[in-house]
C-alpha cells in the first residue's frame, strides 16, 4: 500500500478592497448577479461573474424551482452559458459572492461539489486554468490558483476511455 497525498492552497484577502482592481470589479459585477438571484425556498442567493480570454464577462445567479433538482446555481448558469455562446473562449477567472437571508455570510463561500465537476470540465477541455475567487456577502476573499486545486482528485473524460 502507498499514500498519495494532494493539497489545495488558498488565498485569502482580507476584504474585496484589497483585491487586485480587475478582480475587484469582476467581483463587483459577481454581487450584482447575486441581488438578481430567484432562491424563494432556501434564501441563499448567489452571483457569478467570470472574464473569458475574448474580454467578456458573462454572469450568472441561481435560479431554484418548486422541484429542487430543476434549479441550477449560479456557477453553472454563467458557465454553461459561456460554453453555448462562446466554445472557442477560455475561461481566465470567476468570481462568486453568496448571502443568506436567514443568517449572515461573511466568511468565504466555495462552490458546491457539482459546480466543481461542472467547472473541472471546462478548465481540462481548455488547458488552462480558471483562476477562482469567492466570498460571503462580505468579509474576506479566497483565492484558489485553479478549480482542480478545489478538486484535486477528478473526474474527467480520462476515466471514460
Amino acid at each position: 500500500m502507498k499514500e498519495i497525498k494532494k493539497e489545495s492552497k488558498i488565498y485569502v484577502f482580507d476584504d474585496l478592497y484589497e483585491l487586485p482592481s480587475d478582480v475587484a470589479q469582476l467581483m463587483e459585477k459577481a454581487i450584482e448577479a447575486r441581488s438578481r438571484a430567484y432562491a424563494p425556498y432556501s434564501n441563499f442567493e448567489v452571483g457569478a461573474a467570470l472574464l473569458l480570454d475574448n474580454g467578456q464577462i458573462i454572469t450568472g445567479n441561481n435560479q431554484e424551482n418548486a422541484s429542487y433538482p430543476s434549479g441550477l446555481c449560479a456557477e453553472r448558469t454563467a458557465i454553461y452559458y459561456a460554453g453555448s455562446q462562446y466554445p472557442e473562449a477560455k475561461v481566465i477567472r470567476m468570481a462568486i459572492s453568496a448571502s443568506s437571508k436567514m443568517t449572515a455570510t461573511d466568511t468565504p463561500i466555495p462552490p458546491c461539489g457539482a459546480c466543481r465537476q461542472a467547472m473541472v470540465e471546462y478548465e481540462v477541455k481548455q488547458i488552462h486554468d480558471i483562476e477562482l475567487y469567492f466570498m460571503g456577502a462580505k468579509g474576506a476573499v479566497a483565492k484558489s490558483n485553479s478549480v482542480m486545486n478545489l478538486l484535486p482528485f477528478v473526474f474527467d473524460k480520462t476515466v471514460l476511455f
